[in-house]
């Protein structure tokens, strides 16, 4: 029998990996061997099934014919390079052998050697008796996963332009990685395959989710790939409209599904929210009920334990983190997809424009959901927000960095005086894949050097891919040390680039200049994730500034069981929070509505940062 496919995608947060781990533990217990693999650089198997899991096909303990594993970025780089360079090393001198290891030492390598890994899996041979019959991939957050998805397609091309002409590539040697080239076609044939490949996209019925789900759908078929279904998650139980709240979030939900069923006529099924986690077998079993067999939720609405106690932070001690020292701050805020990272980034920038700061708020999300939530379209260049005096956005659109940055890079070599073959090959390298992601950073690089700003306020990624981006100043610079070291004539302006570089990495460890605020809902998961990158930045020398818990329901509005019991799970993870982050903590509350445009960023503003206090005057 040939493998099952099943690809998890959605918007981050909308629970893509409850879903997804809920469905393979439904076909481990129906006898078929299953196997759920991550892509998600910041993931979150091991927190759902309460197990270290890991870089390795792992048996999920107590469970029959259930395997998971997690995609290590690291860890699939370093078994990328041993696999490309194994036939290079016996062939040629070691002195070239370390040439070309220094060649794919760059940060773009990470990116493919993840998705090699990855493509492993989808290239399983027709005869599977002793493979597995479901493969469930949990994908990382829309924008990425389209991402990965596009690679099998654009690589394959740079791997034969490559071989058609300087036979190097900045992922290797075109000829050792050939096979990689036929094999991401293989992955593309199956991922087409309506037969062995479906895709459900998991949304919740909101305005930004529905949007990110169309521009998916239109994505995929670009590639020619067209199953797809939906799980639309989260919806309010009926019973609790008699609660002032989520009766009017139920108002909203229920406009926003029947745009669902308008714009996006394909297989759906629904699934409610739950008063509880979803976490370890017993409970991915009892979600199974609910939502395969429709088994109405069971009434108990008690969490194990009881609240610990919470203490809000001040205000005196929140408003240091936010305000420019010295005239200048830079704020990042960063989380799991999903959390409120937007939303906290531009409740946040509104409110240090209106306190007469020249602020930037700027997106390194690839699916930029700034516009969204402002009310007004956002582009490439830092452009004035209309209503808002003191405030500017942009996006940094990866293709549209790439074509920029491709054309810089060539005319700086063709005012060097560089000879035409030179240029072509440093063309058809600057046509790999990978020049996006070093495009995108440049772009980040050059916004974060600017002194045009008071305060930039960066709204970032899901966490894995934050990590990536922050930590490619260090990686560069450590590239560029070889540079300057192999070739003289391009080491002034790779000095240039580093002194750039070496600037904004001392900035991001300053907690004079810099503000890491780690975004969360009160819930385990997205504060597990949350801890894990603090501690990876803090390896680098960057400190937590703030955390910020999203979603906060207010104490008034708990008057039902259901939502008694959401609020006391949220005060035992507010507890939580601040006992592991040494840092103040801002709280936003749950509304009626979703929060979209400058008036109700505004109020949200004012009543989250300064409620009773007169307004803080720029410098």
């Amino acid at each position: 029998m040939k493998t099952k496919f099943i690809f998890f995608s959605g918007k981050g947060g909308v629970g893509k990996t409850s879903m997804a781990c809920t469905t393979a533990v439904r076909y481990a217990d129906e006898g078929k061997r299953t196997l759920i693999v991550t892509t998600d650089p910041a993931s979150n198997l091991a927190d759902v099934f309460e197990q270290p899991i890991g870089h390795k096909i792992t048996p999920i303990e107590n469970m029959a014919n259930l395997f998971a594993m997690e995609i290590d970025p690291d860890e699939s780089t370093r078994e990328y390079i041993d696999r490309a360079m194994s036939p290079i090393r016996a062939a040629f001198p070691p002195q070239m052998v370390q040439v070309m290891e220094e060649q794919m030492s760059g940060p773009c390598t990470a990116e493919v050697a993840a998705f090699d890994r990855f493509t492993d899996f989808l290239d399983l041979p027709a005869d599977n008796e002793t493979a597995f019959d479901v493969v469930i991939f949990d994908t990382a957050p829309t924008g990425h996963t389209l991402r990965l998805l596009e690679l099998p397609a654009e690589w394959s091309q740079s791997i034969q332009n490559a071989s058609e002409s300087s036979g190097q590539t900045c992922i290797g040697p075109a000829a050792a990685i050939q096979d990689a080239r036929r094999k991401y076609e293989r992955a593309l044939a199956t991922m087409r395959d309506p037969a062995r490949t479906t895709f459900i996209f998991v949304l919740h019925p909101e305005a930004i989710a529905i949007k990110e789900t169309r521009r998916a759908v239109a994505e995929l078929k670009k590639l020619n790939i067209h199953t797809h279904q939906l799980i639309v998650n989260g919806i309010i139980p009926p019973e609790e409209k008699a609660n002032p709240l989520f009766a009017a979030r139920a108002e909203m939900q229920a406009r926003y599904l029947e745009q669902i069923e308008r714009e996006l006529p394909l297989p759906a099924k629904r699934m409610q929210l739950l008063p509880g986690e979803i976490k370890g077998l017993d409970r991915l079993r009892q979600v199974g009920k609910i939502f395969f067999d429709q088994i109405p939720a069971n009434g108990d609405y008690s969490i194990e334990g009881l609240p610990a106690s919470f203490v809000a932070s001040k205000l005196t001690d929140v408003l240091p983190r936010l305000l420019p020292a010295n005239g200048r701050r830079t704020l990042f805020f960063a989380g799991k997809g999903g959390v409120g990272k937007t939303v906290a980034s531009c409740l946040t920038a509104v409110w240090l424009a209106r306190q007469g700061f020249r602020t930037l708020l700027l997106t390194t999300d690839p699916a930029a959901h700034l516009g969204d939530v402002l009310g007004e379209p956002v582009g490439d260049n830092a452009s004035p927000v209309q209503g808002q005096p003191n405030l500017w956005a942009a996006k940094i659109d990866p293709k549209t960095a790439a074509e920029a940055y491709k054309t810089r890079i060539l005319e700086d070599a063709r005012r060097r005086g560089r000879p035409e073959e030179a240029i072509r090959v440093m063309a058809e390298e600057l046509d790999s894949p990978c020049t996006e992601e070093m495009a995108a950073f440049d772009r980040f690089i050059e916004f974060a050097s600017q002194s045009d700003w008071q305060v930039v306020v960066f709204d970032t990624a899901p966490t894995g891919h934050t990590l990536r981006l922050i930590e490619l100043p260090m990686d560069w610079s450590q590239q560029l040390d070889v540079k300057i070291f192999a070739s003289v004539d391009s080491s002034a302006a790779d000095d240039v680039a580093k002194q750039r570089f070496t600037q904004v990495i001392e900035m991001m460890r300053d907690p004079a200049q810099a503000t890491f605020a780690y975004v969360m809902y009160p819930e385990s998961t997205p504060l597990l994730e949350a801890e894990r990158a603090a501690r990876e930045l803090q390896t680098v020398g960057i400190e937590p500034g703030l955390v910020v818990a999203n979603q906060v329901i207010p104490p008034e509005a708990a008057t039902t069981p259901f939502v008694r019991a959401r609020r006391a799970m949220q005060e035992k993870y507010l507890a939580e929070i601040a006992r592991r982050f040494s840092t103040p903590l801002v709280q936003i509350p749950l509304l009626p509505q979703e929060v979209k445009g400058l008036d109700l960023l505004a109020d949200l503003s004012k009543r989250i940062y300064a409620p009773d206090q007169e307004t803080v005057t720029a410098s």
